[in-house]
């Protein structure tokens, strides 16, 4: 019954926020700004199909279109949609968001060396940039490359899927340290640990044979 309750407090004030930007949108309907807003409040709430559709309509009303282009590729990305979100980046100026968004679509796809050049090019490198060029590497079978990017990223700012991350890069070269990093992250967030756990699970399965072979 509380859990409920919570539930439709949560609808509800969601329900007000989207009446609240709807109403600016409303007031001023050729300002970009008002729809990338709900855009970004829809896309927070899970609701990428929503935000697409809002910005596609939009794209048709405001002063200047262009302006809705970024945050529409990133839709359409969230939604799989790759090729359609890599042909309106490649409509965009390249800067370090876009960039940044060209690298994980090819990363997506597969073209990790792609994704890699676009990612080595960012100039402004943060834990979130540092944590794709980690994962590049890592796609690419640089497990070193990938270990000391991750290790850039401040010991405080590194989320479970980092430690885990970690863990995998240099669990055939020091299972020791490997078992400290993945046990760091199932502290962290056991969903993400079993999320990652199942990702490579046929890595870790290799190593723990090999253990046993060992032992």
């Amino acid at each position: 019954m509380i859990k409920k309750r919570k539930k439709t407090a949560k609808t509800s004030a969601v329900n007000k926020k989207v009446h609240e930007l709807i109403t600016k949108i409303d007031e001023q309907p050729h300002n970009s700004e008002n729809y990338l807003e709900l855009a970004t409040y829809l896309i927070e709430q899970g609701s990428s199909d929503q935000a697409t559709e809002l910005l596609e309509k939009a794209k048709k009303l405001v002063a200047h279109p262009q302006d809705l282009d970024y945050d529409l590729a990133v839709c359409y990305y969230l939604q799989g949609k790759f090729d359609t979100a890599l042909n309106i980046l490649n409509q965009i100026p390249n800067d370090d968001l876009v960039l940044y968004q060209k690298a994980l679509v090819f990363y997506k796809i597969g073209q990790s060396q792609k994704a890699l050049a676009y990612a080595l090019t960012i100039k402004n490198v943060d834990a979130k940039v540092l944590e794709l060029i980690g994962d590049i590497w890592l796609s690419l079978g640089k497990t070193q490359e990938a270990e000391s990017t991750y290790k850039k990223i401040a010991t405080e700012k590194r989320s479970a899927k980092i430690n885990f991350m970690l863990g995998i890069t240099i669990l055939t070269r020091s299972r020791q340290d490997a078992e400290k990093y993945l046990a760091k992250s199932k502290k962290q967030d056991p969903k993400i640990f079993a999320q990652e756990q199942k990702k490579y699970s046929s890595l870790l399965k290799l190593v723990n044979d090999a253990r046993k072979k060992n032992d």
